[in-house]
């Protein structure tokens, strides 16, 4: 019998996000869909009609909220403009390569609310230089996430209310269907780019409104189907 290598550290703790009934979802990666609202692109200085644009964040950015409980996010360093993106997120139960895009719904296991949360200046300097996001869109608990339900008792979620408030003043709203690339056209498309794998999560975009959030500050996010999603800033 051949003896298994035991690792030379301690292997980092599995990241997983409850799923509602019980039970969790192993998290492989988080890919990030870009400006996939047209009004929420416009006001970030864009038509509206680009092709869509992928960047990535850590599977360990995941910040897991359970049913009924609300997250507490940690300020993060280096910013003075965190912004929140309430977004959709299909969890992938099923992988692969150049999916069409009349097959790729079959591939969402249950879908989430989740936060792209954004170090926006950090973002802004980014642009100017030229540089990656990976600053501004991958730190630490970037990616809080409501519990996943699943597929085969929501249903597919191509259209319904997303919005956010902040301590009870609402801030953004829009429908899923106001999406400029749907999610089985998202699929499609990183499939072409990326071996799709089990415990993948895509955010999807997310509608106007977006503005800066700070300690002691209380999101409250909504997606029709799904409930929603509060999470507190604190001081670090």
């Amino acid at each position: 019998m051949t003896e298994t290598a035991e690792t030379v550290i301690p292997a980092p703790a599995l990241v997983t996000v409850p799923v509602t009934g019980g039970g969790l979802f192993p998290v492989h990666r988080i890919y990030c869909v870009g400006r996939n609202y047209a009004e929420h692109a416009q006001e970030m200085g864009h038509s509206g009609r680009e092709a869509p644009f992928f960047f990535m964040k850590p599977a360990d950015a995941v910040l897991p909220v359970p049913d009924g409980a609300c997250g507490r996010m940690a300020m993060p360093p280096l910013t003075q403009d965190l912004h929140h993106e309430v977004e959709l997120v299909a969890a992938l139960g099923r992988g692969g390569r150049d999916i069409p895009v009349e097959q790729a719904l079959d591939h969402v296991w249950g879908w989430a609310i989740g936060l792209d949360m954004t170090r926006r200046d950090l973002q802004a300097d980014a642009k100017r230089q030229g540089r990656p996001w990976c600053i501004a869109k991958g730190f630490d608990q970037s990616a809080p996430i409501g519990p996943l339900h699943p597929r085969q008792r929501v249903g597919d979620l191509t259209r319904g209310a997303i919005g956010l408030s902040v301590d009870g003043q609402p801030r953004q709203s829009g429908d899923l269907a106001q999406m400029i690339w749907s999610v089985a056209e998202t699929i499609a498309a990183l499939s072409r780019a990326w071996t799709l794998q089990p415990g993948d999560l895509i955010m999807t975009g997310t509608p106007a409104g977006v503005g800066a959030v700070r300690a002691g500050q209380r999101m409250q996010a909504a997606i029709a189907g799904l409930g929603t999603l509060d999470v507190e800033v604190v001081e670090a």
